[in-house]
C-alpha cells in the first residue's frame, strides 16, 4: 500500500522551521506518521525530535516509552520522553491527561527549536469526536460542533499542533505498516469501556465533520466583531445598527465570553433572546458574567463585579478571571473595586462616568494588604481569549484576530497550512 508523504506534508509550510517534533506514542496511528514524516524530512533536509509522553497512569507506559525510544535511535532519530508528573485527578483524568501532554510537548517544542508539533489523529479519530459532542449535546443549532477537530490549533498563541492524517483512516496506515514490516504498540486502555471514547470508537460511530457551517458563520462574525471599540479599559461599545448584520449572534457569543473571562461561548438560545431584547433603546441585563447597557446611541459592555477573584499572590504566568495573562510576580493581585474612584481617566463623549468606573473596578490591582497601590500595567496584565486561551483551533481564526485588534493585541502566527481556509 502506498502513502505519498509529499501529498501529506507538502501543504505545510515549513520554509522557516528546519526543526519538527512528532508527537510519537508508539500506537499505530503516530508510529505511521514518524515513518511517512521522516521519509519526507529525509529528503526535505529537515530535523526530526520525537517526543513520547509517559502519563504513568499504566505500569507498562515507561517500558512502552523506553521502547519508542530504541525504534527512533535506530532510525537516527532524536527522541524525548516527556513525563507527567505529580498529583492525578481522581476524575476526569482523560481531560487532564490532554492538558497535560499538549503542555509537555509545547514545552519540548520550545526547548527543540520550533513552533510545530504533528499529531497522528485520524478521520477515524475526527468521527469519534463528532459523535462525543453530538452524544453530549455540545452541537448547538449552529452546528460548531459539528466541523470537529481543525487541521492545525494553536496553544497558547505560540504553538501549532497539525494533523496531517485527518483524512486517513486507522486501518489504512495499520495496512501500510503491515506492508512496511513495522510494528507498533497496541495500548489496552483502547479497549477500556470505562473511557467514553473508547465507548464510542466500539459503537462504531457514523458522524461526518462538516466545518462549512462554523468557517461561514466565523467569517461574518469576525467583520462584526471589527466594529467593536473599546474607548476605555474594560469597557466595549457596540453601535446598535449592527445588530441586524448576518450572524450576530455568534459574534456576541464570542464577545460575551471574553468580556466575561468564561472558558465557553453562552448558549446560543440565550444569546438570541438578548439580542432581541437589544432591538429596545433602554435594557440592562447580564450573560455569562457581562453587563450589557442599552443606551440609546450604543451598546456599552463590561465585566460584572460578580464572582470575581480572591486576592492572590502575583505570579507570572498565572492566569487571572480568565481575562488576564499576570507578568507580575511581586505583591497581591485582587480587583480594584472601589479604588478605582482614586482612577483619573478619561470618560468617552457618549459615556457616562459611572461606566467607566465600573470597568475599571472589575480589573487588576496591584494591593500591599488592604492598601491600594496601583492597577496592573498592560505589561503587567496582558489580555486573553477566554475559550482560547489554551486551544485555539484554526477554524476560530478570523474572529479571534478580529478580537485580538479589539484588545490591543498582535495579530496570531499563520497557520502551518498553506491553504489555511481548509481548517
Amino acid at each position: 500500500m502506498r502513502l505519498d508523504p509529499d501529498r501529506l506534508f507538502a501543504p505545510l509550510d515549513l520554509s522557516n522551521r528546519r526543526t519538527v517534533l512528532v508527537a510519537v506514542s508508539g500506537g499505530s496511528d503516530s508510529t505511521a506518521l514518524l515513518h511517512l514524516f521522516k521519509s519526507f524530512a529525509d529528503r526535505h533536509n529537515l530535523r526530526i525530535v520525537a517526543a513520547t509522553v509517559d502519563h504513568g497512569l499504566r505500569a507498562a507506559s515507561a517500558d512502552e516509552a523506553r521502547h519508542v525510544a530504541a525504534d527512533c535511535a535506530s532510525l537516527g532519530i532524536a527522541h524525548v520522553i516527556l513525563r507527567w508528573t505529580g498529583d492525578k485527578p481522581s476524575t476526569g483524568i482523560q481531560a487532564a491527561a490532554r492538558h497535560a501532554r499538549y503542555k509537555l510537548l509545547a514545552k519540548a517544542a520550545r526547548e527543540a527549536g520550533t513552533d510545530l508539533v504533528l499529531l497522528g489523529h485520524t478521520t477515524d479519530d475526527q468521527r469519534e469526536t463528532v459523535a462525543m459532542r453530538q452524544a453530549r449535546g455540545t452541537v448547538s443549532p449552529d452546528r460548531r460542533g459539528d466541523a470537529g477537530m481543525a487541521r492545525a490549533t494553536l496553544y497558547e498563541d505560540r504553538t501549532w499542533f497539525a494533523r496531517p492524517l485527518l483524512d486517513i483512516s486507522r486501518a489504512y496506515l495499520r495496512t501500510y505498516l503491515s506492508d512496511q514490516n513495522i510494528g507498533w504498540i497496541d495500548d489496552p486502555s483502547n479497549l477500556d469501556r470505562t473511557y467514553e471514547r473508547v465507548r464510542v470508537r466500539q459503537d462504531s460511530p457514523v458522524a461526518r465533520p462538516d466545518a462549512a457551517h462554523r468557517l461561514t458563520d466565523n467569517a461574518h462574525a469576525a467583520r462584526w466583531l471589527s466594529t467593536v471599540e473599546q474607548p476605555s479599559p474594560g469597557l466595549f461599545r457596540l453601535d446598535p445598527e449592527y445588530l441586524t448584520a448576518p450572524d450576530t449572534v455568534t459574534a456576541l457569543r464570542m464577545l460575551l465570553a471574553i468580556i466575561g473571562g468564561t472558558d465557553h461561548l453562552p448558549g446560543r438560545d440565550r444569546t438570541e433572546a438578548l439580542a432581541a431584547r437589544l432591538a429596545a433603546p433602554s435594557l440592562r441585563a447580564t450573560l455569562s458574567r457581562t453587563v450589557i447597557d442599552r443606551r440609546r446611541n450604543a451598546i456599552w459592555l463590561y465585566r460584572e463585579n460578580r464572582a470575581l477573584p480572591v486576592p492572590m499572590p502575583a505570579e507570572a504566568g498565572a492566569f487571572w478571571d480568565g481575562r488576564y495573562l499576570l507578568a507580575a510576580d511581586r505583591g497581591t493581585v485582587a480587583p480594584l473595586g472601589a479604588a478605582a474612584d482614586q482612577i483619573d481617566i478619561a470618560v468617552p463623549a457618549d459615556a457616562r462616568r459611572a461606566l467607566v468606573r465600573a470597568a475599571l473596578a472589575a480589573g487588576p490591582a496591584l494591593w500591599d494588604g488592604a492598601h491600594f497601590v496601583r492597577p496592573l500595567a498592560p505589561d503587567e496584565a496582558r489580555p486573553v481569549l477566554g475559550p482560547w486561551r489554551f486551544f485555539l483551533p484554526a477554524f476560530d481564526f478570523a474572529p479571534a484576530n478580529a478580537l485580538r485588534a479589539v484588545l490591543g493585541l498582535c495579530e496570531l502566527p499563520a497557520s502551518p497550512w498553506r491553504d489555511h481556509i481548509r481548517e
